[in-house]
């Protein structure tokens, strides 16, 4: 039983991990997924989180299987 985590952009170079499988073990929300990839950092307002492809916040509930991903806001771009 396990979380598949997805870690991209200036956040991964920051954590030095594109990603992990976690045990579902004392998992209950996203926030406790980013408190066991990044025990050190707090989970900053400006991170954008996903639970299987769905934009999420960090209260949100996981379970067994679902994929949990953390990325940078996006910008940049021109018109």
């Amino acid at each position: 039983m396990s979380i598949q985590v997805k870690i991209f952009a200036s956040l991964r170079e920051r954590l030095g991990s594109d990603g992990m499988e976690l045990p579902v073990d004392g998992i209950a929300t996203v926030a406790d997924v980013w408190a066991r990839v990044a025990p050190d950092q707090p989970l900053a307002g400006s991170v954008l989180m996903a639970v299987n492809m769905d934009y999420a916040q960090a209260d949100q509930p996981v379970v067994d299987g679902d994929e949990v991903a953390f990325f940078p806001p996006v910008t940049g771009g021109t018109a």
